[in-house]
Formats: structure tokens, sequence, C-alpha cells
């Protein structure tokens, strides 16, 4: 049986039934759905009966001339669901129900297929209505409005559904994003808060273990005070009975030697009655020597008067037996006169000195201490030989320490700095003469130290041949002994050239506004001191070179032709006499000699003369009005 499509107007919905909006039903299928529907229908006493059905549908399958052969059915419509017919016929139709039609099919072709589409029963309507009466193209249309009204609600309402549903879609993704923002916003800001309160327990934490160990420190501090307190106070106690222990031996050390020295008072007294008769031999001796000499002295050296070597008897007043042959002292009386004042008063100092820390309970050493590191200390600058000076005075002042105790050290550690290689020699010489200038006495202690180091600031000298040995020689005229072994003749020379620096540097050291009391007066006599007296030997030679480099250039500034006459003996007798030893180890000392006078270096200022910086240039003149 071939498929047939029929447009119904009637409700979407029928208890609970919905219909598809675009049917597409087969014959058999549309029949059994009216029977179930009837069915339905009469069944409920709710709706009222649509349809009356006056005969059984039979419709044969059988087929005759190409054609389908079907029996007409009846089917009744109520009024209430055709909205579009206003006429009074159909009013009247709604009191009662229309009038079934029979339609024939007899004369419409229906295809074998089950698959027919809406072309062949478009083109089967006209048919319809030309056979048809009008209320059955009526009723045709109205199912046909029917339908596109319905299709069109429903498209209206599935497009509504769709927006309704785009809308609600996109307000769940909003709603789903700020929800998931919002969690993210949450999550960073509890991350936040517990990076920041991690953070603010390490710092607790850190304060805690802080200030613990700031406890612990203070705590370790104040036993480590105690401990300290108690060592100190045990090393004072000790310290202190160690003292006592010393001065008691000191003082039986000293009333034992003040014994010695009183029964060796009486026996010298004894000796010396015995040679003051070879005394006064060797004194008409020395007169003797002298008018020689005196003859040969420099017309020059009017101020310092005729210098006469002097010659007394080595350890005649030590040993108490008469002078051997050949043990002569070459020097200019006056200059012992004047060593031995100063070494008699440095004596005094120290006798002084050691009375003092016999009687006194005060440790002096700190201020020797001080006093050495302070000459240490001691460079070519202006600032730092006026700090030195001031730091020095400062000492001398200190009534805590007695000044002799302080002025002695200080005399004992500048003569003994001397001797390193780095010594500034000017600046000491400024340093010396600033402080003596404070301190008077200072001045002969550092003579007297410097006699006592180098025999040649005083000037003397012993003949080598008055001595039984080598050994007892060089011990007279200052080597030093160390562990039984004497030192080399190069250590000894530079030792001595270090001793006449620091001497020529102290003799021209003028400082305006402060009094030097051993000056270029003072450097001019040692000069015709040393010429009239020392032979010339490797000893004498470095001795004269180091304190011309040192003292020349102020010498010539302040006796211009006389200090030539000076050069011109050394040059015409010491060197000549220095030529004649042919000793080689003499060639050095007489070349830098030869330079010097050749090449006038005496005219050249000395490098080290002048003193840098400028925190002394109020205290010095300038250059023009230097003498």
């Amino acid at each position: 049986m071939g498929a047939f499509k029929l447009e119904l107007r009637c409700p979407q919905k029928v208890d609970g039934i919905a219909l598809d909006p675009e049917p597409d039903w087969s014959f058999e299928a549309l029949l059994s759905e009216i029977d179930e529907l009837e069915r339905k229908i009469n069944s409920s006493s709710k709706v009222s009966v649509p349809f009356t059905k006056e005969r059984p549908r039979d419709i044969s399958d059988s087929k005759s001339n190409g054609r389908t052969s079907a029996s007409p059915f009846v089917m009744r419509v109520f009024e209430d669901e055709m909205d579009n017919i206003d006429s009074e016929d159909e009013e009247a139709h709604d009191q009662s129900s229309v009038a079934a039609k029979r339609f024939n099919f007899d004369d419409l072709y229906l295809s074998d297929s089950d698959d027919s589409g809406d072309d062949s029963s478009l083109e089967a309507q006209p048919c319809l209505m030309e056979k048809g009466e009008s209320g059955e193209s009526s009723l045709f249309e109205l199912s046909r409005e029917h339908q596109f009204r319905v299709k069109e609600e429903i498209r209206n309402q599935i497009s509504a559904l769709e927006t309704d549903l785009k809308t609600e879609s996109q307000k769940s993704i909003s709603a789903i994003f700020r929800v998931e923002r919002y969690r993210e916003e949450r999550c960073e800001m509890e991350r936040k808060l517990d990076t920041q309160y991690q953070r603010n327990i390490a710092e607790a934490l850190n304060n805690h273990l802080t200030a613990v160990q700031r406890d612990l420190e203070v705590r370790s501090q104040i036993e480590e005070r105690k401990i300290r307190i108690d060592a100190y106070e045990d090393a004072k106690r000790k310290e202190k009975a160690l003292q006592e222990e010393k001065l008691r031996q000191e003082r039986a050390k000293a009333e034992a030697e003040a014994k010695r020295a009183e029964e060796a008072k009486r026996a010298e007294d004894a000796k010396r009655a015995a040679l003051e008769a070879q005394r006064r031999a060797a004194k008409e001796a020395a007169e003797r020597e002298a008018s020689e000499a005196s003859r040969r002295a420099v017309s020059g050296s009017a101020q310092e008067g005729t210098y006469r070597p002097q010659i007394n008897a080595l350890n005649a007043q030590s040993s108490g037996k008469p002078p051997a042959a050949g043990k002569i002292l070459k020097a200019a009386e006056s200059a012992l006169n004047l060593e031995q004042g100063r070494l008699q008063k440095l004596k005094q100092f120290d006798d002084e000195n050691q009375a003092l820390r016999l009687r006194s309970k005060e440790d002096f050493r700190k201020y020797e201490r001080q006093i050495s590191k302070l000459v240490q200390q001691i460079t070519g600058t202006k600032d730092s030989v006026r700090q030195k000076a001031g730091e020095l005075v400062n000492i001398f002042n200190d009534a805590r320490c007695p000044q002799s105790i302080s002025v002695a050290a200080f005399a004992k550690k500048v003569v003994s700095n001397c001797k390193t290689p780095r010594n500034a020699a000017f600046a000491c010489g400024h340093v010396i003469v600033l402080v003596t200038s404070k301190v008077p006495t200072a001045m002969d202690l550092v003579l007297a130290e410097l006699h006592r180091a180098c025999i040649y600031t005083v000037p003397k000298h012993y003949s080598q041949s008055a001595f039984e040995s080598k050994e007892a020689y060089y011990k007279a005229i200052g080597f030093q002994e160390d562990e039984g072994k004497i030192e080399s003749v190069d250590n000894y020379l530079a030792r001595l050239e270090s001793y006449m620096k620091l001497y020529g540097a102290l003799v021209q050291t003028e400082i305006y506004g402060f009094q030097n009391a051993h000056g270029l007066k003072e450097g001019w006599a040692w000069l015709a001191r040393f010429l009239n007296a020392l032979p010339a030997n490797r000893y004498t030679a470095v001795a004269l070179n180091a304190f011309l480099h040192m003292a020349g250039y102020s010498l010539f500034k302040k006796y211009k032709s006389q200090f030539r006459k000076m050069l011109n003996i050394i040059s015409d007798n010491f060197l000549n006499a220095l030529r004649e030893r042919g000793d080689s180890n003499l060639n050095p000392v007489i070349a830098e000699i030869d330079a010097y006078l050749k090449d006038n270096k005496f005219l050249c200022e000395p490098e080290g003369r002048s003193l840098e910086g400028s925190l002394l240039s109020d205290v010095y003149v300038p250059e023009s009005d230097y003498y």
C-alpha cells in the first residue's frame, strides 16, 4: 500500500500525547493511530466525542488499472478548532456537528512507495479540489494554515529555546569563569597569607634565637670578665710578691756593692798617690807634643783656639798599673774634658734612676717603651717631627714618671735607633733640637750616649800598637762582641757611619725660634779637633766622610772661605796620608771624599735635609734667612 501524507488541524498535545509537527505516516499507521485516538477519547468521560464512525474503515489493498481503489471515510471536526472561518454558516455548524463528507479517492493516484514526499501529495491536491466540494478545500487550506502556524510556533519556540540556551550557557560559562577566577584569587590570597604567616613565624623565631644568642654572649662575656679579673688579680699579687722579693735582693746587693765600693775607694786613694808622679811625667810629655802640634794648627780656627792633642795612659785609673808603652789616646784636651763631663752627668742620672726604681713601686718601663715607640716612628716629615717631639715633651713633664728616667731613656733610644737602615738622621736631629730646647739637660745625655757608642764623635782615637791583641784594640774603639765573637769590620764601619751621620745632622740643625745647644759652632770645633788630633786611617776616613756629607752644606753656608781652607787641608794632608798607607780597602772611601771635594757637593743641599710637609712652616725660617 502506498504512502499518503495528511496534515490535520488539531491540538498539538491531546491527553499528554504530542503530535509530530511534520507527520510522514503511512496510511495504515494513520488508521491505527486514529483508531487508538478514538478508543482513548471514548474511554475518557472528560472529553466529548470528536469523531463519529459511520462505517468501518476497510480499505482494500487491491489495485485496479494502475490506480488505488479505496472506500471513502467520514471525519467530524469541531468548529472551535477552525479559527479563520467567520461566516454565519459556520456559526450554525457550532450548534451541531458538521455533517460528514464523503471523499472519493477513486480518481486519486497514490504511489506504491511508502517514501513518497510532499511533491506527490501536492500534485494530487488539485484533483481533490476539483472533484471535491468547497468544504473539503476549506478543510484542506485550514489544515495547511494550521500546520504552518504550528511549524512557525515550533520554530519560534525552538529559536527562543536555542537563544535562551545560548544565553544560559554564556551565563553559566561567565559564572564558571568568575568562580574560577574567584577561586584563583582566593588561592593566591591564601598563598600570600600563608607566606606572610611563615615569614612572621621565621622572623619571630630569628628574633628569639638572636635574643637567646645575645643573652648567651652577655653571660659568656660576664664569665670571661670575671675570669680575667681573677687572673689579673692573681698576676698582680704574684707580680707584687716578685717585686718585693726583687727589691729586697736589690737592696741587699746595693748594700754589698756599697761596701765593696767603699773598700775599693780606699784602695784607689792609696794607688792614686802612687800614680800621681807618673801622670805628671806623662803630662809634661803631652805638653811638649802639643807645642809642636800648635805650630801645625789651622789658621782659620781662631774661635776654637789651638787644639792640642793630649796623650794619656790608657786604663791608668781603672787598673792602677803604670801605662804600658804605646797605649796612647789621641784627642784634643778640650774634647776630652767635655766628654768626661757629659759621661759623669750620664752616670749621675743612671745612679739616681737606679735609686728611684728601688724606692718607688711604680713601673717606669711602660714610659720607656712609649718613648722607644715614638722614636722609632720618627719620619722625615714636618708633621711627624712636630708630633713626636710634642709627645716626648709631654712624657718628660708627666709627674708620674721622674724626668731623669724619661730623659735618660730618650737619649739611649734615639742613639740606638740611628743604627737602623731606614733611620731618618735629619728628622732625628730636628726632634733632638725641639726636645732639648724644652729640656736642656737632655742634650748632654744624648751626646754622652753618642760618645759612649762611637769614640769618633768626641773625636778621639786609640793607637792599635799600644794594645797587646787585636781583639783588645777592637773592643777599645767600639767593636761589639756577640757570643764571644768580635763583629766584622764592615759591620762596625756601618754602625760608625750611622752614628756620625746622626751627629752631623744634629750639629747642622737650626730651627727658627728654638736654640740648638750643640749647633754649627760645635760642628766647626769637631772638624778642627779631628784634623789636629786624629790620624788618617780607614775608621777616621769613614767618620770624616759621613760628617762632611751631613754637615758640610751648612758649614759652608756659614763659614764660607774658612770652610774651604779646611777642605784644602783634607785634600792635601788627610787624603794623601790615606793614599800613602797603600791599603786597597781605603780606595772606596778615598774616592768618595775626593769626589765630594772635586765636585763641590758641599754646595748642594743633602737629601732629606729639608723635611716634607707644612705643619712646621711656622717654626722654620725661609732659606734666604736661614743663617
